[in-house]
């Protein structure tokens, strides 16, 4: 990561880290492609990074961010919520971001990438999500952690990418719960692509097939990855985002 680090404050306070680069000659008149991480991860991981830098080279105008309690935003972890992450998401969009996007979604950020697109409507060029995780409050817990989360009771559980196990605070699931997509018809009407490993052990391949199923828009397409697994951030992984990014129509 480099040191070129700025922050942007919330009305309310709220001080969110963020990169941004403008964009130069003909890559400036693309859309600005806007990297949402994962749960509990930041602008720091290395598909973010990647994306940032292969925008650079093209002139191309990127903006990374880390939500309210993650990376080097302010704020505490506990007190997030998609629906807080979201309002990040669109000021920082509104406030740097000129005329389309292209957001890119990983994990639950695919979540996010689709609640902030409905929210930017027309604004929208496009989406990518990578292993895209809608509704995780819903079938991602069993009904022994639902009853906990529901009674105001945080979940743990074990994390195979870190030695601290991962929290679920009930005020995250409860808004998780409130913002479910895959139930209704997910107002998008952008190109869509959504990447995902066949061998994701936390986020079932089939999620982006009922995600493709409930959104509107019909430029919609699944690549999965056989030997892919849930971060895919291999090389190879990289290349294919990257050469998705590539191949998106511009509008």
């Amino acid at each position: 990561m480099t040191d070129d680090i700025d922050f942007h404050r919330l009305g309310d306070g709220r001080r969110i880290a963020f990169r941004h680069f403008a964009g130069h000659g003909d890559g400036a008149a693309q859309p600005t492609l806007v990297f949402l991480p994962g749960y509990m991860s930041d602008m720091a991981g290395g598909k973010a990074t990647a994306v940032f830098g292969w925008a650079r080279s093209r002139g191309q105008p990127c903006l990374l961010l880390d939500y309210s309690g993650c990376g080097r935003s302010g704020g505490e972890f506990a007190e997030g919520t998609l629906s807080r992450w979201r309002e990040e998401v669109l000021a920082l969009v509104a406030s740097r971001a000129e005329g389309p996007v292209t957001l890119i979604g990983s994990s639950m950020g695919g979540w996010l990438m689709l609640l902030a697109g409905e929210a930017l409507g027309p604004r929208m060029a496009g989406m990518v999500g990578i292993a895209a995780a809608p509704d995780f409050s819903d079938w991602g817990f069993d009904e022994r952690q639902k009853a906990d989360l529901a009674a105001g009771r945080t979940v743990l559980e074990d994390n195979p990418y870190g030695p601290e196990p991962t929290p679920t605070y009930p005020a995250f699931w409860q808004d998780a719960q409130d913002n479910r997509l895959l139930e209704r018809e997910i107002a998008v009407d952008c190109p869509v692509r959504l990447l995902h490993g066949q061998r994701d052990p936390d986020v079932p391949w089939e999620t982006s097939l009922r995600t493709a199923a409930a959104l509107r828009s019909d430029d919609v397409q699944v690549t999965l990855v056989k030997d892919g697994d849930h971060r895919l951030s291999r090389e190879q992984d990289i290349d294919l985002l990257l050469r998705t990014l590539a191949a998106l129509p511009i509008q």
